[in-house]
C-alpha cells in the first residue's frame, strides 16, 4: 500500500516537473492555459499557426491565472480580467497584460422535452432560476414570455459550472446588473456561491450534463451549443427586446470604447440591437518576459503568436461563432503588446 501511495506521489511528482519545464524548455511549444470559452477558436487558430508549436489546456479561465501565476505557462486565458487578488498574486496590474483574442456569447441552453425553438428569457427571470425562485418550465414567468409555447410541468434543473470560471463571470455580470435580489445575494464572480444546481466541469462538462438530463438549463459559449445541436435562448436585452446570440448581434455589443488596459465589461449592452450576454476574453501574460530562465527567442515567440492572433488569426472567427476583434480592439490590443518587454527593451 505505501509502495503504491509512493509511486503515485511520485508520478504527481514527474507531472508537475513536467508543466512546469515545459513553459521554460527552449523548445518551440508554447504553453497556454485557460478558458475553454475560447478553445474551439484557439484549436483552430494553433492548427493553423505554422511559426511555433502550442499546447493550450481548456482547463478553465480560474485554472489558466492558476497557471499563469506559478509560471508553469507562457499564457493564460480568461474570460474575466484579474481580480484584486489574483492581480496582487501575479505582482500587481502593471506586472500583466491583457490581450482580447476575440468576443464571443455565452448561451442558455436547455432540454426541455417537446420543445426545441428559442425560448424567451428576461434577465430577471434567468436570474431567479439560478435563485431556485422560479422552479418549474411552465411557471407564470417563462409563460408569460413563451406565449403559444407548450410548456411541460416539469421541474427545472440548474446546471452550472463547478470550476473558476470567465464563462461564469460573463453569466454572473450579466445577471448582477439586471436582478437586484441575485445582485445582493450573490453577485459576479468566477466561481460564485451558487444558490441552486448541478456542476459540471467546464464548458463541456455543463454542455454534457444539459444533454442527459430532462428539464435542465445551462449556460455554454455559443460553439459549444451548436457542435452539440442544442437549443439556445433570445435574451432580453437593455432596450426590451429578446435577443438571440448571432454574430452580429455579439458584435453589436462589443463595439464600445476600450480602454487602453482593454479590461471592459460589455454584458447587458446599450446597444438596442445588441445580444446581452457577451464579452471579450483575454490572452495574460507577464509585461516583463525575462523571468525563470526564460529566453528572449521564447518572449518574441510568444508576442508573435498573439500578434498573429489579432490579425491573420481573425480570420478563422466568424466561421466558429466569435466575433472578430472591431478596429477599435485591434489597435488597443496592438498598443498593449507592444508594451511587453525582456530585460527592460520592448520586444516588437
Amino acid at each position: 500500500m505505501k509502495l503504491v501511495k509512493t509511486l503515485k506521489l511520485a508520478a504527481v511528482a514527474v507531472a508537475t516537473s513536467f508543466v512546469a519545464l515545459s513553459a521554460s524548455a527552449q523548445d518551440n511549444t508554447l504553453q497556454g492555459a485557460g478558458s475553454t470559452f475560447i478553445n474551439p477558436l484557439f484549436s483552430k487558430m494553433f492548427s493553423e499557426y505554422k511559426a511555433a508549436k502550442v499546447n493550450y489546456q481548456s482547463i478553465g479561465s480560474g485554472g489558466g491565472i492558476a497557471q499563469l501565476t506559478a509560471k508553469t505557462v507562457d499564457f493564460g486565458d480568461s474570460d474575466a480580467p484579474l481580480n484584486d487578488d489574483q492581480t496582487a498574486k501575479v505582482g500587481g496590474a502593471a506586472a500583466v497584460l491583457h490581450i482580447p483574442m476575440a468576443s464571443g456569447a455565452v448561451v442558455v441552453t436547455y432540454n426541455i422535452p417537446g420543445v426545441t425553438g428559442a425560448l424567451n428569457l428576461t434577465g430577471k427571470d434567468l436570474a431567479d432560476i439560478y435563485l431556485g425562485k422560479v422552479t418549474n418550465w411552465n411557471s407564470a414567468e417563462i409563460k408569460a414570455t413563451n406565449k403559444g409555447v407548450n410548456l411541460p410541468d416539469l421541474p427545472i434543473v440548474v446546471i452550472h459550472r463547478s470550476d473558476g470560471s470567465g464563462t461564469s463571470f460573463i453569466f454572473t455580470d450579466f445577471l448582477t446588473k439586471v436582478n437586484p435580489d441575485w445582485s445582493s445575494k450573490v453577485g459576479k464572480a468566477s466561481a460564485p456561491n451558487w444558490p441552486a444546481g448541478l456542476g459540471g466541469k467546464g464548458s463541456e462538462g455543463v454542455a454534457g450534463l444539459v444533454k442527459q438530463t430532462p428539464g435542465a438549463i445551462g449556460y455554454v459559449e455559443l460553439a459549444y451549443a451548436i457542435q452539440n445541436k442544442m437549443p439556445y435562448a433570445s435574451i432580453q436585452n437593455k432596450s426590451g427586446k429578446f435577443i438571440p446570440p448571432t454574430l452580429a448581434a455579439t458584435t453589436l455589443a462589443s463595439n464600445v470604447t476600450i480602454p487602453a488596459d482593454t479590461k471592459v465589461s460589455v454584458t447587458n449592452t446599450d446597444n438596442p440591437a445588441g445580444y446581452p450576454i457577451a464579452s471579450f476574453t483575454w490572452a495574460i501574460i507577464y509585461k516583463e518576459q525575462n523571468y525563470g530562465g526564460r529566453s528572449k527567442e521564447r518572449a518574441s515567440d510568444l508576442l508573435k503568436l498573439l500578434w498573429w492572433n489579432i490579425h491573420q488569426g481573425q480570420t478563422y472567427c466568424e466561421a466558429l461563432t466569435y466575433a472578430p476583434l472591431s478596429k477599435a480592439a485591434v489597435k488597443a490590443a496592438e498598443t498593449v503588446l507592444k508594451s511587453a518587454t525582456y530585460g527592460g527593451k520592448a520586444i516588437l
